[in-house]
């Protein structure tokens, strides 16, 4: 048996093409074809199955092997196996349409997986790495006989009798010169760990030594010996494609050491397991974050029936979703896709909202069940639960009632318990609801106990995403301020409308004042002098909260504290309590040199209350301070 013939596929430029716009991609020649021979065994034993073939399945695996010498990639199943005809069917006839449309497309296209996909071309993929290719079939069915096809990239076949005598098919690449990192072992093992690890039909490549017990030693103790066995470099059966009944949290733990070895234990897991209207598997880790908010895009591997697609799910998961960890697998997503695919496919939509549902159900399902256990790890989710409640106007629907606020003593309260909490004592004379908090509680330590002497509670809020969840909570709750603690005397950040009188007259008043104006000589620094409480702080150095919040969004949204104009200045409020003894203490001074130096003491102070005192300045107030005590 000998035929020649020539490849319908409309044109002579298809395999310049192929070579030209996938040959960024090239590693995936070996994806395509172990793919296909795992596809090619799986159909074998599902006919066995039902009863269709009644053969000796045998060794139901695929093997890969390399021949540096003769410089040939062999992948080898013992599958279906194909007939002359359907070789021709199959191999000789590409299944598209209009290849000069095919041209103009993807003339200047560089997304392999989008031509491949698009066009049925993966076997055509080993031609990106190959001069000649080869394929040595022998059908299962009976009486068949054995055929071999071979091309050597023009649109010329030939197809012969063939040397296979058992069932199934062998593809032989003869590798060009410009591919022979290929013929390296180590290049082919590293791309069998990416794209096959879990594969359904064992994949072999190679063999690796192994101990094995061999009798015992004169002491009765057992001996051991190196042996070669066959290298299956995957697991057939990931735990994602059981049944959750059927698994131990230790199963869970020991696949997630497998995905990361380095890494900490998860916190918790969800199985997802879905069959309509789409059909998906997979294991979603929540990991330890402590604050990072490193969003790292490989974490979630992305699986079509247990071949690996892409570790970018940027389309599939929500943002707010990739900092976890795991294995998705929908067989409704194609094999080989592109960005835009994910980016318009209906099927991903919905296994985008899916995954968001079932994330946002199972943190639901803690926070009612194992309220305890899951405030000790709101310091790790809170970053997830935050950003997506941010992000994601679903995921804030159901957010809202398991999202935790904690305070500067480390109690924890949903959001309407925390409203319920201060209602009573920081609701300010318009009627809203004052919540306080820290960023940096040691920093803002005086602060917190100032408002704590009062009855009121402080919050912490010193995640990298808080200044935006801050903003986020005030346009969804209703009446409510969020105020930093030092951003103002606290008898101002809630205003109850109870006047205090000053102590010292008008004309008293005003000689303090020039007198702080003059110690400070800064024009960033406007002073007020204010009638509080004897018991206040003498001197408070504050930023107001618009102020420093428009310096904190500009910050982190990546302007640097830049906006189109420039720098934006620093501007503080100074509040000097006219009640307070040291004003009084100030206004007698018998110099007006004595009344600057005590001046600049208590306002050096405020400053150092607020980290704010550093370089000369701090010099100059130690020194004049130890002056002071020494006098």
């Amino acid at each position: 048996m000998q035929e020649k013939g020539t490849i319908s596929i409309h044109t002579e430029n298809i395999f310049p093409i192929i070579k030209k716009f996938l040959y960024s991609d090239h590693e995936i020649f070996l994806r395509e074809l172990v793919s296909n021979s795992v596809d090619a065994t799986q159909k074998i034993k599902r006919l066995a199955s039902l009863g269709e073939y009644t053969g000796d399945l045998g060794e139901t695996r695929v093997e890969v092997s390399v021949d540096k010498d003769k410089k040939t990639i062999t992948v080898s199943d013992n599958g279906i196996g194909m007939t002359a005809e359907e070789i021709k069917k199959y191999i000789n006839q590409i299944a598209f349409s209009g290849a000069t449309e095919f041209v103009e497309k993807f003339k200047d296209a560089g997304d392999a997986k989008e031509i491949i996909g698009k066009f049925g071309l993966g076997f055509y993929s080993a031609f990106m790495v190959a001069g000649t290719v080869e394929i040595d079939s022998l059908s299962y069915t009976e009486g068949a006989e054995p055929a071999k096809w071979i091309c050597d990239g023009s649109t010329e076949f030939e197809i012969t009798e063939g040397q296979r005598t058992t069932r199934g098919t062998t593809i032989t690449l003869h590798i060009n010169e410009d591919s022979e990192e290929f013929l390296e072992e180590a290049r082919i093992q590293g791309i069998l760990d990416k794209y096959a690890k879990f594969l359904p039909i064992e994949v072999m490549f190679g063999q690796k030594d192994e101990s094995v017990q061999d009798g015992e030693d004169e002491e009765g103790k057992p001996k051991y010996k190196t042996v070669k066995k066959d290298n299956i470099i995957n697991n057939t059966a990931p735990i994602w494609t059981k049944s959750p009944s059927d698994l131990t949290d230790e199963d869970y733990l020991q696949f997630y050491r497998e995905l990361y070895p380095f890494s900490e234990e998860p916190l918790f897991w969800i199985h997802l397991n879905v069959d309509y209207p789409f059909e998906l598997t997979g294991i979603l880790y929540f990991p330890k974050l402590k604050n990072d908010f490193e969003v790292q895009n490989n974490k979630i591997q992305l699986y079509s029936r247990q071949v690996f697609i892409t570790d970018e799910v940027k389309d599939v998961v929500p943002e707010f979703l990739m900092l976890l960890h795991g294995i998705i697998d929908s067989p409704d997503i194609p094999l080989n896709v592109s960005r835009s695919y994910l980016q318009s496919d209906g099927n991903v939509k919905k296994i985008n909202t899916y995954i968001t549902k079932k994330v946002a159900d199972k943190l639901g399902e803690l926070f009612k069940k194992e309220r305890e256990s899951y405030e000790s790890k709101w310091s790790d989710i809170g970053l997830f639960v935050k950003y997506g409640m941010i992000s994601e106007e679903k995921f804030y629907d159901k957010a809202k009632d398991y999202a935790l606020v904690t305070n500067v003593d480390g109690k924890h309260f949903a959001l309407d318990e925390y409203t319920a909490q201060i209602e009573a004592n920081q609701t300010d004379k318009d009627s809203n609801k004052i919540w306080l908090y820290a960023n940096d509680p040691a920093k803002q330590h005086s602060f917190s106990e100032a408002a704590k002497d009062k009855g009121y509670d402080v919050l912490v809020f010193d995640s990298p995403i808080d200044s935006h969840f801050i903003n986020h909570m005030e346009m969804k709750l209703e009446k409510t301020q969020i105020k930093r603690v030092d951003a103002d005397n606290i008898n101002k950040l809630i205003d109850k409308d109870e006047k205090q009188e000053l102590v010292i007259s008008e004309e008293e008043k005003e000689s303090l004042k020039a007198t702080f104006d003059k110690a400070i000589d800064n024009g960033t620094y406007k002073v007020e002098i204010q009638p509080l409480a004897p018991s206040d702080a003498p001197v408070t150095v504050t930023m107001p909260e618009f102020m420093r919040r428009m310096k904190e969004m500009q910050a982190t949204g990546g302007g640097g504290g830049f906006n189109m104009f420039g720098a934006m200045p620093d501007n503080y409020d100074v509040t000097v309590n006219g009640n307070h003894a040291l004003a009084d203490k100030i206004l007698k001074a018998k110099t007006d040199k004595t009344k600057e130096k005590v001046a600049k003491q208590a306002f050096d102070l405020a400053l150092l209350s607020q980290g704010l005192l550093e370089g000369a300045d701090l010099t100059e107030f130690i020194k004049r301070s130890t002056d002071l005590l020494s006098k």
